[in-house]
């Protein structure tokens, strides 16, 4: 695996690679099939403006996100492009079999040779219920706690080297290697590079140690982005993948025409998580909606810190936020996603950061 299958080049004037995580964002008064649709038409511009690759989250139960199944949605969208890298930011390994994975991430590959990334993330992307209805066990800490060894195991998959005497050593999963070792059998170069994500310190430290590319989720956990970049870059041991670490972290920013109008879309947004962190999760609140409700003092004081790590405003406003985090987390790429109640409006997002930096245009 070459290491210029994960790092990326920057654009334009942006300081580091710019990327894309969408979580399948279903607005009220749309249908999973508008947001698909959307996504389609997200993946399709960030290709066409040199947007370096574009990832889907995996979350269950939550009527406002439709990315339940990552690998369903990386094929469709590789289908509908063919040079932006695609993966999952990530897959909650502890919710599969590895050998699940694997065989799902080969059929990727196979679609989309050089193309797919493979995030891991160690937690359910769910509430406790669903993840034991995933999990069909009521033990769901012990997930969380073998995830290295899953994590080894499906890398074992991936490469197709299980130790002779091991367990699984007639076990394969295809499309992968053994195709390539087969009589006659020709076999891609290419596998997709593993990445761990994290929120905290734990999955920093095991990247590191592996020399694994990291993941951070700056958007949901932003007082423990330096702590963890620090731990991943001091714990970061060269290995067959890389010979120096290499992060990225997920920035929520929102660019739009109209200030006003990206105060109101990221107040949505907060309404939604509002909801969502109370148990009453459910499609993402129009505006009008949010303007409407009556928050409580604690709503409030969840939705002003909530909203203090969104970037958002006119274009140059976000180009300047963006640029002022990687100043002061120096991560090597920044991973944006935006949320708005309409698709149209996240699609106008990237295409005015994209503008702000000056990214090229793909010719037709």
């Amino acid at each position: 695996m070459a290491a210029d299958e994960i790092r990326g080049t920057a654009q334009g004037s942006t300081p580091v690679p710019l990327s894309v995580l969408d979580l399948v964002t279903v607005g009220a008064g749309r249908t999973a099939t508008d947001a698909l649709r959307t996504s389609v038409e997200l993946s399709r511009l960030a290709e066409s403006r040199g947007f370096h690759r574009y990832w889907v989250a995996e979350h269950h139960s939550m009527p406002g996100v439709a990315s339940s199944s990552p690998a369903v949605i990386l094929a469709h969208l590789a289908a509908h492009t063919t040079r932006i890298r695609l993966g999952s930011g990530g897959v909650m390994l502890p919710n599969h079999a590895p050998l699940v994975i694997a065989e799902q991430f080969g059929t990727l590959e196979a679609m989309a040779p050089g193309r797919i990334d493979l995030g891991l993330g160690r937690a359910p992307g769910t509430d406790g219920a669903t993840a034991a209805a995933l999990r069909r066990t009521e033990q769901l800490g012990q997930g969380a706690d073998d995830f290295p060894e899953q994590l080894a195991e499906l890398t074992r998959f991936l490469d197709d080297d299980f130790p002779d005497r091991h367990r699984y050593a007639r076990v394969h999963a295809v499309p992968g290697p053994i195709q390539g070792t087969s009589p006659g059998g020709v076999q891609s170069p290419h596998r997709p590079p593993v990445w761990l994500l994290g929120s905290s310190g734990f999955s920093a430290r095991l990247a590191g140690t592996l020399g694994l590319p990291f993941a951070f989720a700056h958007h949901f956990s932003a007082q423990n982005t330096i702590p963890a970049l620090d731990l991943y870059r001091e714990s970061f041991q060269p290995s067959g993948v890389l010979d120096a670490p290499y992060a990225l972290i997920g920035v929520s920013a929102l660019a739009t025409d109209d200030e006003k109008e990206a105060r109101r879309q990221i107040l949505a947004a907060a309404l939604n998580m509002v909801r969502l962190r109370t148990g009453r999760p459910g499609l993402v609140p129009t505006p009008e909606e949010a303007e409407a409700y009556e928050f409580s003092p604690m709503e409030r004081e969840f939705v002003d810190s909530w909203n203090s790590n969104v970037i958002h405003g006119t274009a140059d406003e976000v180009r300047s936020g963006l640029d002022d985090l990687h100043k002061r987390t120096g991560a090597d790429e920044l991973m944006i996603t935006s949320h708005a109640h309409n698709g149209d409006l996240r699609l106008r997002s990237y295409e005015l950061i994209a503008d702000a930096y000056g990214l090229p245009r793909a010719q037709a």
